[in-house]
């Protein structure tokens, strides 16, 4: 893959240069800060962006400000947010168009390279990856609807793992149930989010909006 890089550290971008090398991948710019990011991101149009949310000049959230801004001009630029911190605001503005290509991974909790490279791989292939303290902190949030608060406790636990960007297959390998009971599930959930079938929407994706919104 051809990957677009933004970390300020000089260590962490180094050391992410060296991985993405040492399992074949061209890391086509690496940039420390987030103008040089959303130049990069337009000239290069990389297989996916690894970005971290606080870059300077404003060490708040210019590099997620520069990726939305990248995926307003390049729709469904896949975007693999690295943070420090839990910041369910990030994690909404990144899934607000519904695109899906998009993921949020804490650092700290970065321990495996080639399970940090399926991550990778799996938002440059379009799916939608959200770590669990991520996941954990959106369902928490305060006023969910009607439709969300209809949700079975074993359907909320379907939909918090297609937030982590699982298949059908993982799902059912994680809930310890059959794959067969992991689609009846997502078949209710849709219904009760107001999601119908529509050839244009990828309804797995807005699924996860629509709840974590709420």
């Amino acid at each position: 893959m051809r990957v677009v890089l933004a970390e300020d550290h000089f260590l962490l971008r180094d050391g992410l240069i060296r991985l993405l090398g040492a399992f074949g991948h061209e890391v086509v710019a690496a940039v420390d800060n987030g103008p040089d990011l959303l130049t990069a991101l337009t000239t290069h149009r990389p297989d996916v962006a690894v970005v971290d949310v606080r870059l300077p000049p404003t060490f708040a959230d210019e590099g997620l400000r520069a990726a939305l801004a990248a995926r307003s001009r390049l729709p469904a630029l896949p975007v693999l947010l690295l943070s420090q911190y839990v910041e369910p605001l990030y994690a909404r503005e990144l899934l607000a168009d519904g695109a899906g290509a998009v993921g949020y991974v804490l650092k700290d909790r970065v321990s495996n390279g080639a399970e940090f490279m399926n991550t990778i791989r799996c938002v440059a292939d379009g799916g939608t990856v959200m770590d669990p303290e991520v996941v954990t902190a959106l369902l928490s949030s305060k006023g969910r609807d009607q439709g969300v608060g209809s949700l079975t406790p074993r359907e909320r636990e379907v939909l918090a793992a297609l937030a982590e960007g699982r298949s059908n297959a993982g799902i059912a390998e994680a809930l310890f149930i059959t794959e067969k009971a992991v689609a009846k599930h997502i078949g209710n959930i849709f219904p009760k989010l107001g999601l119908h079938a529509c050839d244009s929407d990828n309804r797995r994706v807005l699924a996860v909006l629509a709840y974590l919104e709420r």
